[in-house]
């Protein structure tokens, strides 16, 4: 089998990336998983994406989309390799990842590699996601993983066969414990959220007055 790396050079294909979540709030375990994904891979450039209406969360209490798509933008303006769109926020119903990628596609042409980036547990779930196996058929995802979470991926591309290994990829990232779920408890509590998330992001949460309640 070809690694993605030297497929895009055999077709000559540009190569995009494209981090999709609901950034509630973005942090810099997001931005440092984004950015190990882009040199390993060789991409162009990385595309965040903030959800507008995430299926997984329905019932559940979601942080407005603008203010999500401003923390954002915040976060990944001071990497020129880095953009935000926001196609899902803007898009009405849930936020598919399907109708996404195949806006994408559409947009940018058959020489374009799409590389979907999501974490361990997100790769693990894709059995369930929506028309995953149009999904695999328009782009890659590239799992981030942690030394032992790599069992978990190779079992999902197994399940997927040979479509699997040629369109699920893993790559070991820096070992960062964050997730948006803490942090927000964190602010509730009143801890400090410093160097877990961008400066600009910190100020702007506290300054909206974000996560109190």
């Amino acid at each position: 089998l070809i690694c993605p790396k030297e497929l895009a050079l055999l077709t000559g294909k540009r190569k995009i990336g494209i981090m999709g979540g609901t950034f509630d709030p973005i942090h810099i375990g997001h931005l440092v998983t984004a950015e190990a994904v882009r040199i390993e891979y060789d991409l162009e450039r990385v595309l965040f994406i903030p959800a507008g209406h995430p299926p997984h969360k329905q019932g559940a209490v979601v942080t407005s989309p603008l203010h999500r798509y401003i923390m954002t933008i915040m976060a990944t303006c001071s990497n020129p390799s880095f953009t935000v769109s926001s196609m899902e926020i803007e898009r009405p119903g849930p936020s598919y990842t399907i109708d996404t990628i195949r806006t994408l596609v559409e947009q940018y042409g058959g020489q374009t590699e799409l590389f979907f980036i999501t974490g361990a547990d997100a790769t693990g779930d894709l059995p369930t996601w929506n028309n995953i196996e149009d999904l695999l058929d328009l782009c890659h995802f590239v799992g981030a993983t942690r030394p032992g979470c790599i069992s978990m991926i190779d079992s999902v591309i197994q399940q997927f066969g040979t479509k699997g290994r040629q369109r699920i990829h893993r790559l070991t990232t820096p070992e960062l414990e964050i997730s948006s779920t803490d942090i927000r408890e964190r602010v509730r509590k009143g801890r400090s959220i410093k160097y877990i998330v961008p400066e600009a992001v910190e100020q702007y949460i506290i300054r909206e007055g974000l996560y109190r309640a």
